[in-house]
């Protein structure tokens, strides 16, 4: 009886490798299919696998972070005409010159930010028998430190100085000779001091706003007797040299290359004093330059101003077409 049960088992063992061999491989005949293995001809031999340690010497690399970034554009322009004595075309002998310096250093790290901004800006025309004349007269400098407080605002302080190289004077012509008529500002005569404080929007490189709720500002008017040929005297008081204003500001800047060499840069500032709403102050500046090549550009410049204090209660409106050299460091 055992014997009878081993068989069964031994019975269905065989079966269970049947069909496992019919469900997973499929045989095949091999008798005539005349299979030959060919030897290798080249030779082997079993041999043995020696490892040897290498010592691989660590690189230090010596480098530091800069975080700062400094870049400067030194401008030079140059309009020149002449005519000979029977020139029938009409027209005069001019000569008209012009520089730019700008100096941008920022120094950002983690949360915190610097930036620092100088703009020099001075030229002069001569025509054939008249007086020599300023063309554009600039000095700003501005500072500002801050600290981001989420995705793309900030809480900043800033500082700037605003006046101008030379004196500036309005003409008059008698019996064909030109004169000056009267002074109208000189360095310092009017001299702007802007301490502020407050928040900045940034969502961007190219775009920002900043919005100074505590605003203070010193005119200065250095020349105690410009009054009498400039009766308004920039809103300092007539024997005074300083005027302080408290007031909230607006600051709006944009710099970005909207077409391939084309840069539009403009800045837009509003000062509108605490104590006086109807002596709200503004100013436009416009460049838009294209770069010709490595060290030519053509620049297309537009200033719009509204300020009470000025000799005109009306918008003053500057604008300037020049081609030129320009040379931009580092490259």
């Amino acid at each position: 009886m055992k014997g009878f049960y081993i068989s069964i088992l031994l019975t269905f063992l065989a079966s269970a490798g049947l069909m496992a061999q019919e469900i997973d491989t499929v045989p095949i005949n091999t008798k005539d299919l005349q299979i030959k293995l060919k030897r290798s001809p080249l030779p082997s031999k079993p041999g043995t696998l020696t490892f040897t340690p290498l010592s691989i010497p660590p690189k230090v690399v010596s480098s530091k972070i800069n975080y700062w970034n400094t870049k400067t554009s030194v401008g030079i322009n140059l309009n020149q005409a002449a005519f000979s004595d029977n020139w029938t075309g009409g027209g005069v002998n001019s000569l008209a010159l012009a520089g730019i310096i700008n100096y941008r250093t920022e120094y950002r790290k983690e949360d915190f930010s610097y930036t620092s901004e100088v703009i020099l800006n001075y030229g002069k025309v001569k025509n054939k028998n008249q007086l020599e004349k300023k063309t554009v007269d600039r000095i700003y400098w501005d500072h500002k430190a801050a600290m981001q407080l989420s995705k793309n605002w900030y809480f900043f302080g800033s500082v700037n100085f605003e006046s101008q190289f030379d004196k500036g004077f309005s003409y008059k012509r008698e019996n064909d000779v030109e004169s000056t008529d009267k002074l109208l500002s000189k360095f310092m005569s009017p001299g702007y001091l802007t301490e502020s404080i407050g928040f900045e929007y940034k969502p961007n490189s190219y775009f920002s706003t900043r919005i100074g709720t505590g605003t203070a500002r010193q005119t200065f008017v250095l020349d105690t007797t410009l009054y009498r040929t400039n009766s308004n005297n920039f809103g300092v008081p007539i024997g005074s040299t300083v005027k302080n204003e408290l007031a909230f500001q607006i600051v709006i800047n944009f710099d970005k290359d909207i077409f391939h060499n084309i840069n539009l840069k403009s800045k837009y500032m509003s000062f509108i004093p605490y104590d006086n709403f109807g002596y709200t102050n503004h100013r436009l500046d416009v460049a838009l330059t294209a770069k010709v090549n490595r060290f030519m550009n053509t620049t297309i410049t537009g200033v719009g101003l509204y300020d009470r204090n000025s000799p005109s209660d009306k918008i003053q409106g500057s604008q300037t077409l020049s081609l030129g050299l320009i040379f931009i460091f580092p490259r």
